[in-house]
């Protein structure tokens, strides 16, 4: 079929809709400019609208943002129109006929891809981080056009031209200071499995006095969470840590976004590469190479929340004899029978529970001060999808599938669920369970690895968690405090009516100082531990 042929019965299918009721509705040109990308390009096409412009509208965009629609770009030439209509996903107006009347502020932006030949014969294309941590919306080199205010009518067919004319500048690695130390370093490991160079980074908090004791050794806090290069703990004038009885320790963060995101939960994956291998190969080596730190495991202790509470949770877990302790926050699901609210095993739809003849859609978050519930699983996941297909969102389900699951065959992750309908896939969920469900893991494994835990593991959540966290916390309680040869000899902890960011200590310091006190008591015999503490 020519395209003029093809054109005209376009035209007419539209008109036969129209004459059934369903408009053809607004539509959206998207065009790049040749002094953006002179090249063709394949990524994603957004368009971000609304009703105000006290920010651009693709700064609006999120989990209860502005509505935006994505359509995916496969060699799209400068010039040439991206199509962005009624047929279009949308979040959280799943259609452009679903808008209501009026006048909106409208952007368009684009997430560019590069292409990655991996060592297990796949060519996928992804967004590479430019150490933004995955955020497409700032992400060097990416493009967005001037905000424009146009009157949209879902019941019309308008068509409204956007044209991308901007860049995203390059962010500048932050500069050091007599405190705050950074670097990063090209992982052999990652780059060999991603078939393109990629990059992973640390973030040391010095102690006071670091420079004046130049043969003191010390104890290091790895503090995970998401991407960030800021320093881990406030540590200017009069802060607890310059305090003259402070114990004097590095706090770390460590910096391994990936192309699924900005973080890669510092384990090896099948989607993501050897992460676990290469952090603790080639960058914690590094870190204790270059900052006097004191190379055994009683002297690394983990602690984090949410991304970072599960990271410090396997870590501690998957590595026993290489880190002497975890302070655990609000962790991601440690226990698949709750993932922000779906049953990976019983559930057969992750949008729905069955309950007898009734359906109920599967809650995701919460208000933690009146129980509300904020989004459903699939007003969630549709977000995600809008975001990216094939698992490209950059968003927070979409990098469990990454990290707890196989590769599916077009070499990008097979997916739990189906992100349209919901439908759990079976074989995926037990590959979860059997290699990432960390309650399962310790279960399966605690005569063999209990007794490498033992007062190493301690866990903090609020009862009312918005992503409702805390079952997983409790699950994994369940199943510590019924360990006998040996017991686990580590503490729970819960706030009644906390959520996600919930924590017993009024000050940072207070946990920094029982860190430190743990990693002194286990200090070998005849160690000088002391000399870190002036």
């Amino acid at each position: 079929m020519n395209v003029a042929r093809a054109h005209v019965l376009l035209c007419g299918l539209l008109l036969v809709g129209s004459a059934f009721g369903q408009p053809a509705g607004p539509r959206f040109e998207v065009v790049i400019n040749d002094s953006v990308r002179a090249e063709a390009t394949t990524g994603r096409i957004y368009v971000a609208l609304a009703r105000t412009a006290r920010r651009e509208p693709r700064f609006q965009i999120g989990r209860t943002g502005v509505p935006f629609f994505g359509v995916d770009i496969t060699g799209l030439k400068p010039g040439e129109p991206a199509i962005i209509d009624g047929d279009v996903l949308g979040s959280p107006v799943e259609s452009l006929r679903d808008l209501p009347a009026g006048e909106y502020h409208v952007q368009a932006c684009l997430n560019v891809y590069t292409r990655f030949a991996r060592s297990d014969g796949h060519v996928l294309w992804m967004h590479m981080d430019q150490w933004e941590g995955q955020r497409w919306v700032r992400s060097p080199g990416n493009g967005f056009s001037e905000v424009q205010k146009v009157a949209i009518d879902p019941g019309g067919s308008k068509t409204i031209r956007l044209e991308i004319t901007k860049t995203n500048p390059l962010r500048p690695f932050p500069a050091d200071t007599p405190m705050v130390k950074r670097f990063r370093i090209q992982s052999p490991m990652l780059t060999k499995f991603w078939g393109h160079p990629i990059f992973i980074g640390a973030t040391v908090l010095l102690p006071r006095g670091y420079h004046e004791h130049p043969r003191v050794r010390y104890p290091v806090i790895y503090k995970q969470g998401h991407f960030s290069t800021r320093a881990p703990y406030r540590h200017g004038p009069g802060s607890e840590w310059m305090a003259d009885d402070f114990p004097r320790m590095l706090a770390v963060t460590l910096q391994h976004p990936t192309p699924y995101f900005d973080d890669s939960y510092a384990v090896n994956s099948a989607n993501n590469g050897p992460y676990g291998d290469a952090i603790h190969q080639e960058l914690i080596p590094e870190i204790e190479r270059r900052f006097r730190a004191i190379p055994a495991a009683w002297a690394r202790v983990l602690t984090g929340g949410s991304t970072g509470g599960w990271e410090a949770a396997a870590l501690q877990i998957f590595y026993p004899d290489f880190y002497g302790g975890a302070w655990i926050f609000a962790p991601d699901p440690l226990d698949f029978r709750n993932v922000e609210g779906i049953d990976v095993y019983r559930d057969e739809n992750a949008y729905y529970k069955q309950h007898a003849w009734r359906r109920v859609p599967t809650p995701n978050t919460r208000d933690p001060r009146t129980g509300e519930i904020v989004l459903t699983s699939r007003q969630r996941n549709h977000y995600e999808l809008v975001h990216g297909t094939k698992g490209r969102s950059g968003q927070q389900l979409d990098i469990w599938s990454a990290v707890f699951g196989p590769v599916g065959e077009d070499g990008y992750f097979k997916p739990l669920f189906d992100k349209r309908t919901g439908r759990i896939d079976r074989s995926v969920a037990e590959h979860w369970r059997e290699h990432y469900d960390l309650r399962h893991y310790l279960q399966q494994r605690w005569a063999k690895v209990g007794p490498k835990l033992v007062g190493k593991l301690h866990f903090f959540a609020g009862r009312r968690d918005q992503f409702y966290l805390n079952i997983g916390v409790e699950h994994m309680e369940d199943f510590l405090e019924s360990t006998r040869s040996p017991y686990y000899g580590g503490t729970f902890a819960y706030g009644g009516r906390g959520g996600h960011g919930w924590s017993p200590f009024k000050a940072r310091g207070e946990l920094i100082r029982l860190m430190a006190a743990h990693v002194q008591r286990h200090a070998p015999a005849g160690r000088d531990a002391k000399r870190w503490r002036y």
